[in-house]
């Protein structure tokens, strides 16, 4: 077994909020890299920020091992950290609390890993962290964007 930890690092951005999205994702294991990112035509800055945690989550064959995720969303670290998810679960997202479906997702996705969320501050110094906002940036403001369908239904006021 390798005694290398997985780190994550993710961003979300979206022109206008709502607006055309992206997400940025970088996984480093040891000396090894990868990125993901995508872009959506009309998001929210923090679905955006939730679709990376999701998409990086998803990219993992390995399952049960310890990771480092981080983010410069407190909406996410916070709504982990201080089990407002856990609490938005309970109560079926009563209250108006948005995002249901990418928190669900991430809420099945996160069973499988055992995960430490740490807050970075956005735009500073940290390199990881800006290279996740240019791949989400870039990704925004490119061609080819995806549906965000649990967005745009939920605007159109369909289920």
């Amino acid at each position: 077994m390798s005694s290398h930890n997985l780190i994550i690092y993710t961003d979300g951005a979206a022109r206008g909020n709502p607006g055309p999205g992206g997400y940025g994702v970088v996984l480093l294991w040891g000396d090894r890299k990868k990125e993901l990112s995508g872009g959506y035509r009309l998001t929210t800055n923090n679905r955006m920020e939730l679709m990376a945690v999701i998409v990086a989550l998803q990219s993992l064959t390995k399952k049960n091992i310890p990771l480092t995720l981080y983010t410069d969303s407190k909406y996410i670290v916070d709504s982990v950290e201080k089990k407002w998810l856990d609490n938005w679960i309970k109560t079926d997202f009563k209250g108006g609390k948005k995002n249901r479906d990418l928190w669900m997702q991430y809420h099945a996705l996160s069973k499988n890993f055992r995960i430490r969320f740490v807050w970075v501050k956005g735009h500073a110094s940290n390199a990881m962290n800006n290279r996740c906002d240019e791949l989400a940036t870039r990704a925004a403001d490119g061609g080819d964007l995806l549906i965000d369908e649990g967005y745009e239904k939920s605007i159109s006021g369909e289920s």
